[in-house]
């Protein structure tokens, strides 16, 4: 099965300017609420296109017993670095993702003396082959590390930049805290502050790798956590660190967009758990739904199930990791004359995790869900509201249709709901019934 075949071949006829809307900028959210879950929730059942008003915190009664929350774990890094050259010059660096032999971010993160990442650099024009000097930081215990980074090459990604630091007996996550800055969106006009360092940060973030949040769950607080388990809500914790691409916007034929690769890491207990739930959910058309916390989450598991029909159509011998490329989705369903359930799929991902050894299932994913895509694992989606001309809005354009997403975000700006990171939240709801909505 050639994955070289031309997409257009594949791909659903989409007119990205179909899902643009225009986007006053007072209507961003500069800044966060101060209760996470008292922010709104727009709610959209998509079978009949019904719209209600909420607060987020509604969701303790809307999330029946049995269904399962997927949650995006991702922890934020302090990303941002600003770097002078030898003449003074101020040199601003974004971190995007490791590079050279270490690809994972919580092994460059722990890395100590130095560390090698692919970078996004302000005023590169002015950026040559010589040393940065960050300068010093103190550490605690009165001791300072001194930070230095180097140009190594270029390339349409970035720059690869190696960082090196003395003493080198600090890991790059702890220089990170000290030296870096909290990462916020290009379209928040301000500094980062130091309540940004928790405001941007879900209350479950535990691996470290993202320079952008999974913001969906920054609205979830541990009360709110703690009441939907009480009320049997099965919580599963999977990863993908979003990447800085997550703010390309699409321009264009969606053909010549280039999806940022991101790396997943999902436990194989957790991988376990979401098996579990398809097979009760196959079982039983008005149980066991999948309530999947952003779409980085969405991506997450819809990349394990691509990755699943991958293997079973014989196309992964030899890997050692997950790999999803950007339009593995469409290329297979053209192409298999039946595509495998979701717990045949999530099986495949079992055994061959199983296979390598693997206590972790890793990889990569570049999938971009645009509409005429099906979606496989997912029930209910809790999001933001997300940049016109982005891929987010492509996503959610794939959930509910053209009219009833043009509906969905009319209502949101004439109701006064906050947009994007810090915004508010709705809750798309595909399959009422499973959901129990008015029952």
């Amino acid at each position: 099965m050639p994955s070289n075949i031309d997409p257009a071949r594949y791909l659903p006829a989409v007119d990205p300017a179909a899902y643009r809307y225009d986007l006053p900028a007072d209507r961003i959210a500069e800044h966060p609420l101060a209760e996470r879950d008292q922010s709104r929730l727009l709610v959209c059942s998509v079978p009949d296109g019904a719209l209600s008003g909420h607060r987020f915190r509604d969701l303790e009664r809307m999330i029946p017993a049995g269904a399962m929350l997927v949650l995006n774990t991702t922890r934020v890094v302090r990303a941002r670095i600003v770097m002078h050259r030898a003449t003074g010059g101020r040199v601003e660096l974004f971190l995007l993702e490791p590079a050279g032999s270490v690809r994972d971010p919580a092994l460059a993160l722990a890395a100590h003396g130095e560390s090698r990442w692919l970078c996004m650099v302000g005023g590169a024009r002015k950026l040559e082959r010589e040393p940065l000097l960050c300068g010093t930081f103190p550490i605690g215990d009165g001791r300072e590390v001194e930070l230095r980074a180097h140009l190594e090459g270029r390339s349409e990604e970035g720059f690869t930049i190696l960082f090196s630091w003395r003493p080198a007996d600090e890991s790059f996550a702890a220089i990170l805290e000290h030296a870096g800055r909290v990462p916020l969106p290009p379209y928040i006009h301000r500094e980062a502050t130091d309540a940004d360092a928790g405001s941007y940060q879900t209350v479950y973030a535990e691996q470290e790798g993202a320079v952008a949040a999974p913001t969906a769950g920054l609205h979830f607080t541990p009360g709110l956590l703690g009441v939907l388990a009480a009320k049997g809500v099965l919580q599963t914790r999977v990863a993908l660190h979003v990447g800085a691409g997550t703010f390309r916007q699409v321009k264009g034929d969606i053909l010549h967009h280039e999806m940022h690769r991101e790396r997943i890491a999902v436990g194989r207990s957790a991988l376990g758990a979401l098996l579990q739930q398809a097979r009760l959910r196959d079982a039983a058309p008005d149980a066991a739904p999948f309530v999947i916390v952003g779409t980085t989450g969405l991506r997450t598991v819809e990349s394990l199930y691509w990755f699943g029909v991958r293997l079973l159509a014989g196309e992964c011998g030899g890997m050692r990791e997950m790999d999803v490329e950007q339009w593995d989705p469409y290329r297979l369903a053209a192409a298999l004359p039946e595509l495998p359930s979701l717990p045949e799929s999530l099986a495949a991902v079992d055994r061959w995790g199983e296979t390598q050894g693997m206590e972790t299932i890793t990889g990569r994913t570049g999938i971009m869900i645009v509409p005429g895509y099906t979606f496989h694992a997912c029930d209910a989606l809790i999001t933001n509201f997300h940049q016109p001309d982005s891929t987010l809005i492509l996503l959610v354009g794939a959930m509910l249709g053209r009219d009833l997403w043009w509906r969905l975000y009319q209502e949101a700006l004439a109701a006064g709901y906050r947009f994007l990171s810090y915004g508010d939240s709705s809750l798309l709801v595909l399959d009422p019934q499973r959901m129990q909505l008015g029952v």
